[in-house]
């Protein structure tokens, strides 16, 4: 461990990235597993998220968002799609710009998505001391950032 006066060396570092990626994904993977619908994929999900955060999308813009191919991308709405949960609509001015949006059931979705996992990691903190509920709320702030960058 370094202390404030040192400069962290670089296993140290190493070691410390490798701590918080590792217990950033099992943190997520734990969130994830709190669903609304057990069936759906994490991708799908994904998909009605943005839609509920940003508004209705093209398919290539959902794609160049989730960072997938345009033929992956048609495939997860199409299941999405199948299942009510969005609709594709034809936009008036250009027939060939498909806008791709949520129904009130994909928000339905989201909505308790999200309740779940809220609920969740709430029950979770509570267990724990205030001064580590104050540390990982530090941590988020510093996670934030790191993103951002």
């Amino acid at each position: 461990m370094t202390t404030s006066n040192t400069p962290p060396d670089s296993t140290d570092l190493s070691a410390e990235a490798s701590d918080v990626r590792m217990a950033t994904f099992k943190l997520a993977r734990r969130l994830r597993a709190e669903r609304a619908i057990d069936t759906m994929s994490d991708a799908q999900f994904a998909v009605l998220a943005v839609l509920k955060m940003h508004g209705p999308h093209t398919l290539g813009q959902l794609a160049e968002r989730e960072r997938v191919s345009a033929p992956s991308m048609n495939r997860t709405v199409g299941a999405l799609e199948e299942a009510g949960y969005l609709t594709r609509s034809q936009a008036d001015d250009d027939r060939r710009k498909v806008t791709i949006d949520l129904t009130p059931e994909g928000r339905a979705v989201v909505v308790e998505t999200v309740r779940r996992r809220d609920a969740w990691l709430e029950s979770a903190l509570a267990d724990l001391p205030a001064s580590e509920r104050r540390a990982l709320a530090r941590a988020a702030a510093v996670m934030r950032k790191l993103v951002e960058k």
